[in-house]
C-alpha cells in the first residue's frame, strides 16, 4: 500500500495565482524575440536553396562516350 502525503493548498484572496505585478511583460520582449528568429530561419532557408541548387544531381564519374586511347601505329 502505498502512502501518499498530502498538503492542503493556502489559498488566499490577494494571491492571484502567479500573475502578479509583472505577469506579462515579457510578452513584447518575446514577440520581438520570435520576429528575429523567424527573420534568420527565412535567410538560412533561401542560403541553403541557393547552395543545393550548385549540388550536383549525381557524384559519380560521368560516362566518356570516348574510344579508349591506342597506341600510335608504327610507321615502316
Amino acid at each position: 500500500m502505498a502512502l501518499v502525503a498530502v498538503q492542503p493548498s493556502n489559498t488566499n484572496e490577494n494571491d492571484k495565482g502567479g500573475q502578479g505585478e509583472d505577469f506579462g511583460k515579457s510578452s513584447p520582449v518575446g514577440l520581438v524575440l520570435l520576429i528575429v528568429f523567424f527573420i534568420a530561419v527565412f535567410f538560412l532557408v533561401k542560403s541553403m536553396n541557393k547552395h543545393l541548387k550548385r549540388v550536383p544531381a549525381s557524384f559519380d564519374e560521368p560516362a566518356s562516350d570516348e574510344k579508349p586511347e591506342t597506341p600510335a601505329e608504327k610507321k615502316d
